[in-house]
């Protein structure tokens, strides 16, 4: 199915709606039915039926078809926040005593999911550095129901082979799950590569607007249903009609963005990386990263998102580098059209600085739509103070 008919034709059916050509934001929450047997019929299938828009709304059904098959899975559910993407799931598939598999420091909400919410009801999860397909093997035990993986990770970009766990994982009954938050569909296609669940938030470079907060999960049409039927419908964590046609806006211009910040953000990483204030810069797509060559498999290309680590021996100067930035705003998330800084000393108190950890000194930025030379041209003033 080529890209082009998927963003700009897939699941609308124009005719229905005045052949408007931007589909209408079917702002309902409820829906009718001219005869008992069709009311009948669609509270035994609410799966492949419009009730309620908790469920099915045609809004985001557009929406739904779209993300799918930009993954190339059978079909997609898409949530109020990248982290319900990842939960809901979770917790239609696994069940008391089951045991988890998850790659080291995944997005830090899914930390918590694994360490305080999943406990309560009797899930564990043990965390293992992805690096090594091997290391996932050593730490399966009977129950272990779920590999999670988040591959590139988004503060230090930790790369997983996919393919091989995906392998692993089958020949053992195993349901695997990734965020593919930091790569994206046009990037990266893990569910082609064996991954049975794909999330991301869409908040990030489907919205690519910075107005909306939403998450996507993808897989085989058994999972998908599992998780609606259950769960999802259940908790109660779906899309408003209006923000899923925000998305659907959003994707009409994904290829164009992402070549933009890309080729942004290759000018940017070759500029810091050969600045005596920098010591190393992360960034999967360089060819000083550890994972290089399994970057280029598994990727088609990297998104905004990369880190440095600066030269400091106080936190002073980690601190003056980020208060400089006047082109770079100081916040969370990525994928909008603005350029982004989060330094992860953020996190610490002032007193625990240590010029040693070398996290202390990590600096996450991400390119947005900017001209390089402007963006250049304000790290290069900014590292000038430190």
């Amino acid at each position: 199915m080529e890209l082009s008919y998927i963003l700009n034709e897939l699941g609308e059916d124009r005719a229905q709606y005045f052949n408007a050509i931007a589909p209408p934001i079917i702002q309902s929450s409820n829906f009718a039915f001219r005869t008992v047997a069709e009311f009948r019929a669609a509270l035994a299938d609410e799966y492949h039926a419009t009730l309620y828009s908790r469920g099915n709304n045609p809004t985001v059904d557009i929406l739904r078809k779209k993300l799918a098959a930009l993954d190339g899975a059978d079909d997609a559910l898409v949530f109020g926040s990248g982290i319900a993407a990842i939960s809901i799931p979770l917790l239609a598939l696994l069940q008391q005593g089951d045991h988890i598999v998850s790659v080291a420091r995944p997005y830090s909400w899914t930390i918590k999911l694994f360490e305080k919410l999943l406990p309560r009801f009797g899930i564990t999860t043990t965390f293992v550095d992805g690096t090594q397909t091997k290391n996932f093997e050593q730490a399966l035990r009977p129950n272990t129901k779920l590999i999670y993986l988040e591959s590139p990770n988004t503060f230090t970009y930790e790369l997983q082979d996919l393919g091989a766990v995906a392998t692993l994982a089958r020949n053992r009954g195993i349901v695997t799950m990734i965020d593919n938050s930091y790569s994206g569909p046009l990037y990266q296609q893990p569910y082609k590569m064996g991954i049975d669940l794909v999330a991301q938030s869409a908040t990030k470079f489907i919205s690519g607007h910075s107005d909306v907060v939403a998450g996507v999960v993808t897989g085989s049409r058994q999972h998908i249903q599992k998780i609606f039927e259950g769960e999802f419908l259940n908790i109660g964590g779906n899309i408003s009609p209006m923000n899923a046609w925000l998305l659907i806006r959003g994707l009409r211009t994904l290829p164009l963005r992402m070549e933009r910040i890309c080729s942004t953000t290759h000018t940017v990483v070759d500029y810091l990386a050969a600045h005596p204030k920098v010591e190393r810069v992360i960034f999967p797509f360089h060819p000083s990263f550890p994972k290089y060559e399994l970057a280029k498999k598994q990727m088609k290309n990297a998104g905004g998102l990369f880190s440095i680590v600066l030269r400091a021996t106080m936190l002073q100067q980690v601190e003056i580098f980020c208060n400089s930035l006047q082109r770079f705003f100081m916040a969370v998330s990525w994928g909008g059209h603005e350029s982004l800084v989060i330094p992860s000393a953020v996190s610490i108190r002032p007193e625990e600085f240590n010029p040693a950890e070398e996290r202390h000194r990590l600096i996450r930025l991400y390119v947005g739509l900017e001209d390089a030379d402007y963006l250049i041209s304000d790290l290069k003033q900014a590292l000038e103070r430190v």
